[in-house]
């Protein structure tokens, strides 16, 4: 076991020994090495102006420092836009800012032009609709996109690499005042050392436990990271369920969750921008138990099983019954979601999801809904940001052979959702119901956007 944090960072290899493993990775790129491309401007991962790379085996992913934390990053390679010119030559990315004038009062540019960087890097498309998903993480002020979207165009493709071999990976355990945290490589080692914590904290992708940090300013005491556990690292497919390790990133099993449906695809996409779906996992977001989490009315539509490890024991639970309440599960001290079974929807079913949200990218939902109903008729109805917790609607389930009229009167049964900033509880009710009847209507969750824009 290790007690340094150690990576590369610009080609240089970095030994950390001594540094909070819970600082960001922002606050010590500027503070300790005076890289001050990257800039917070939020501090949640919703701006893209702290943008950084991370060079994976499978692509390069942009990344948000400002809630990247140091002990998370260890035994991976981190690239910042001061390294993009460090040959003398600028890199295309840059190129094309400039050339396409993608750069006004430049608070955001390092930040579009890591995006860039990582979207070209990983062999990304060069045009606009695959371009607009890459940069949907990073907002501008001055410049309308127009420009930026036209550097993209301009910077062209780059073959996709080759995949990079997947460096070995080592136990890290921090130990310093009281404070703990434990990377560990293997699962025996992350069982065992939960029994023994049973208060720590999980971290897989930080972006909600890095809040804590940014914007709660707590100290995280005792921290288990998940993400060099090759084990949870898993992602399997057969013809009837897809299963992932509870270390997956959105971004990784992008593309096996896009073939469960097209509305999965799109649902993903607008979950978070580039930065957050690299670092964000699925299995997170089940644990973290928001009622407006966005995978899990899907899920619960499905059909998902949660199989949770304590030790050396392993159980399943359904979606369904982990949740008791508000913030709250069925997880035991010590124990922790080890992987996340999706059913495949089977030949003759019908599926869609939709999400509503005051901003289209990027946006917490008002209003999620996945609806799926097999092919002898049998209903699953899975909502967020009706209830405490991510829900069926077992009336409207029940009452949809009568109709989908009596299916929405029912569904006005199965919740009482509350009012906040993002929706009253009478227009989460109503926008539930006509959720429903788009669903009976075979409507896509573009449907108007697929039309043709006006010139």
């Amino acid at each position: 076991m290790r007690e340094a944090i150690r990576f590369t960072l610009n080609g240089e290899r970095v030994s950390l020994a001594g540094e909070d493993p819970t600082r960001t990775l922002l606050s010590w790129l500027r503070e300790a090495r005076a890289l001050t491309g990257a800039k917070e401007g939020c501090a949640e991962g919703d701006c893209g102006a702290c943008t950084v790379a991370l060079v994976e085996p499978e692509a390069v992913r942009p990344i948000a420092s400002c809630i990247a934390l140091l002990g998370a990053m260890d035994e991976r390679t981190i690239v910042t836009v001061e390294h993009l010119a460090a040959h003398g030559r600028r890199h295309p990315a840059q190129e094309a800012i400039l050339d396409c004038h993608g750069s006004q009062c430049g608070f955001c540019t390092p930040g579009f032009v890591m995006a860039l960087y990582a979207h070209y890097e990983s062999g990304g498309a060069a045009e606009r609709a695959a371009l607009c998903d890459a940069l949907a993480g990073n907002l501008c002020r001055c410049t309308g996109y127009a420009p930026i979207l036209a550097a993209g165009l301009a910077m062209g493709t780059r073959p996709a690499p080759a995949r990079r071999p997947s460096p070995s990976q080592s136990t890290l355990s921090i130990e310093r005042g009281g404070r703990r945290f434990f990377a560990p490589a293997t699962l025996a080692e992350l069982s065992r050392w939960l029994l023994a914590h049973p208060q720590a904290r999980l971290l897989a992708g930080g972006t909600d436990l890095g809040l804590e940090v940014t914007k709660g300013l707590r100290d995280l005491d005792c921290v288990a990271y998940l993400g060099k556990v090759a084990e949870l690292k898993e992602v399997r497919e057969t013809d009837e369920a897809l299963e992932l390790g509870a270390a997956v990133t959105y971004a990784e099993a992008f593309e096996a969750l896009a073939r469960l449906h097209p509305d999965a695809r799109e649902l993903l996409r607008r979950l978070g921008g580039a930065q957050v779906r690299a670092m964000g996992t699925i299995a997170g977001n089940i644990a973290n138990a928001s009622p407006i989490g966005d995978t899990m009315p899907m899920l619960l539509a499905l059909g998902c099983t949660l199989t949770l490890r304590r030790g050396e024991s392993e159980r399943r639970v359904p979606l369904e019954d982990f949740y008791t309440g508000y913030r709250k599960t069925v997880l035991a001290p010590g124990e922790f979601i080890r992987s996340v079974r999706i059913e495949k929807p089977r030949p003759g079913a019908r599926f869609a999801a939709y999400k509503l949200s005051k901003r289209f990218d990027q946006d917490i939902s008002t209003v999620c809904a996945a609806f799926h109903v097999t092919a002898e008729g049998g209903a699953h109805f899975g909502f967020g940001g009706m209830a405490a917790t991510p829900a069926r609607a077992p009336r409207a389930e029940a009452a949809w052979p009568r109709g989908v009229e009596a299916a929405c009167a029912a569904l006005a049964e199965d919740f009482a959702p509350i009012s906040d900033h993002r929706g009253s509880a009478s227009y989460r009710v109503a926008a539930a119901q006509a959720l429903l009847r788009k669903f009976a209507a075979g409507i896509g969750p573009r449907a108007l956007l697929e039309l043709e824009p006006v010139a």
